[in-house]
Order: structure tokens, then C-alpha cells, then sequence
């Protein structure tokens, strides 16, 4: 039972989270009036990746694919969501925009992209570059290029954080991690249950960004100091290879994080983690709960509703609500 309930991982977004298991994806989102908006999706994967998902370091690069792509969808959801329930936009205003709103997050994201391989990948590239002249060895020069992208990470982490709509977002992730543990260790799937929990969790995102750093300087090691056009293609085109391998990292180290020798390995991944995560109220708690609940229950868990304290409604991936607001398990209304 432990390893199915480690299947279930999610996403932070904007005033939400979401949750995804095997073949269920919800997300969740607090709206301005304090009810819940959920947009709930089955997931239909193809029979031919299906296939390659028991195979180590190409599901990697599924597994990383698909969130990716299902971490966008839900991140341009709870966008068009905030657009919608704008209190200062008039309705027409608010169809206007969310009807090109699409389109031109998804045109940031790709752009958003583009700019993180130039940031991460070839900047730390070309500083190392401009200092191979006084470094004597191949991996002194690997070990400052690791250590300049490590430092980018770090500054890059540590300043995003201090938006206060980012600071949110980190919230939500930390709700996010809360109730994910609560589920893992068989706490109820409420704000009690999530509370106690920890912000940090082994298979994070975050954690998983420090792994590639450490992989990208043992790995650009063993191909040498070769010309600069060749450094260029390297860092780029193994960043699939370099990520499939950092999924098998975390994949293990979240399996076996109850031996002590595998958290002392793992304490760095978890402390990145603090830049990322903030402790969430229960508001936070009490979405991402929302979120987990729908996944669960679709995928045919037998998990007992929720005692909400706020309304929920379903929304289309547009955020136009589907049907009537319902409150499951409400102890109250606002």
C-alpha cells in the first residue's frame, strides 16, 4: 500500500495546487470569494509510452514530459481562473482577455524555457569559458562551471521568493508537500491531518533541480574541455539524458529516504527545499486536500470526503463553472 500511495505527487499555481496520479489529474484553486474552483481531467496516456514507463531513464523522460506539459496546462488554468474572478475587470473585459490569455501564456512559458537552458546551462558555460585561461585542470573547470550554475540556482530561488505572489505560490507548495505526506504515512485527508506535516518531501521539484547540478559537472567532466561550439551543443542536448538520470536519483532516494545514510544524502535536496516552500494556512492546506480528495476518489480509493469549511465548484479548463456550487462535508458557509 505504501508504494501505491507514493505514486500521487502535484504542483503549486497560482492561489492553488495540483494533484495527479496515474490516470487523474485535478487542480484546485481558491478564488477570490473564498470558494474552491476545481477543473478536474482524466488522463489518457498512449499505449506506446505505456509501454516504456518500467523502463529505467526513458520513463524518466515520460515522466518529466508529462509533467511538464500537465504542470503548464494547470499553471495557465489557475491563470485564466484569476482573470475570470477579477473583481476590477468588467465581464466583457473578462472574456476578452481570457480569450487571448491562452495563447500568450503558453507563448511565456516556451519563451520562459528557452530563457532557463540560456540562465542555467550555457551563462555558468561561458563564465567558465572566460576563466578556463587561469584554471589548470578539466575538472577544476567543470567544478567552477558547477559551482557558478549552482550559485545562479541559489540567487535565482532565494529572489523570486521575496514576491509576495510567489511567496503565495511557495505556500501552496508547501500545502501541497503537507498533504501528500499525509496521505504517504495513512494521516486523515483533512487541514488536521495535512498540519502537522512536513514542507519538505524527497521527490520535490526542487530537490531534483540540485541533482541535475550535481549530475551536469560529473557528467560534462567526462566529455573533456572540447571546442566551444561542441561545449555549446553538450550542455544542450543532454539536458534529457541529464534529467532522466536525476529522476532515477530522486525516484531512489524517496524509496529507501527511511534509511538514515539515504536522508543524510538526500539533506541538501531538502534544505533547497526551504527557498521553495513556505508554511501554508489552512486555506492553502484546505485546497490542496480538495485537490488529492478528487484524484483519489476518481482513480477508486475508497477515502472518506473531506469536513470543508468553504464551498467548492467545478470549473471548466476555462474556469467557467460547470455546475452549481456544492459544499461536501461543509462545516460551514461563507
Amino acid at each position: 500500500m505504501a508504494g501505491e500511495r507514493s505514486i500521487y505527487g502535484g504542483q503549486a499555481v497560482l492561489e492553488g495546487v495540483m494533484m495527479r496520479g496515474i490516470r487523474h489529474m485535478a487542480t484546485a484553486v481558491r478564488l477570490p470569494d473564498g470558494r474552491i474552483a476545481v477543473w478536474e481531467q482524466p488522463l489518457d496516456p498512449q499505449r506506446w509510452a505505456a509501454r516504456l514507463r518500467g523502463i529505467p531513464f526513458i520513463r524518466g523522460v515520460l515522466a518529466l514530459w508529462d509533467t511538464l506539459v500537465l504542470g503548464i496546462r494547470a499553471l495557465v488554468f489557475s491563470a485564466q481562473v484569476a482573470v475570470r474572478h477579477d473583481p476590477e475587470l468588467s465581464a466583457e473585459e473578462r472574456r476578452s482577455a481570457s480569450g487571448s490569455f491562452r495563447g500568450f501564456l503558453w507563448g511565456t512559458v516556451a519563451l520562459s524555457l528557452s530563457l532557463s537552458v540560456g540562465l542555467f546551462f550555457l551563462l555558468p558555460l561561458g563564465i567558465a569559458t572566460l576563466l578556463d585561461r587561469w584554471i589548470g585542470t578539466t575538472w577544476a573547470i567543470h567544478a567552477v562551471e558547477g559551482t557558478i550554475r549552482l550559485g545562479i540556482l541559489l540567487g535565482y530561488l532565494a529572489l523570486i521568493g521575496r514576491a509576495s505572489d510567489i511567496a503565495r505560490v511557495f505556500g501552496y507548495h508547501g500545502a501541497e508537500h503537507k498533504t501528500i505526506h499525509a496521505w504517504e504515512r495513512g494521516f486523515p485527508l483533512t487541514i488536521e491531518g495535512a498540519r502537522p506535516q512536513s514542507v519538505l518531501h524527497p521527490r520535490c521539484g526542487t530537490g531534483f533541480l540540485l541533482v541535475v547540478v550535481a549530475l551536469s559537472v560529473i557528467i560534462f567532466a567526462f566529455l573533456g574541455w572540447p571546442s566551444l561550439v561542441w561545449r555549446v551543443v553538450s550542455r544542450v542536448a543532454l539536458i534529457p539524458v541529464i534529467a532522466a538520470l536525476a529522476y532515477e536519483v530522486i525516484r531512489l532516494g524517496a524509496r529507501w529516504f527511511r534509511f538514515p545514510l539515504v536522508r543524510f544524502l538526500l539533506w541538501p535536496s531538502l534544505a533547497l527545499q526551504r527557498l521553495t516552500t513556505r508554511e501554508p494556512d489552512d486555506t492553502m492546506l484546505e485546497t490542496a486536500v480538495v485537490a488529492l480528495h478528487r484524484v483519489l476518489v476518481a482513480e477508486g480509493h475508497d477515502v472518506a470526503a473531506p469536513a470543508l469549511r468553504t464551498m467548492v465548484v467545478d470549473v471548466d479548463d476555462m474556469g467557467e463553472e460547470r455546475v452549481a456550487a456544492v459544499a461536501l462535508g461543509s462545516e460551514g458557509k461563507e
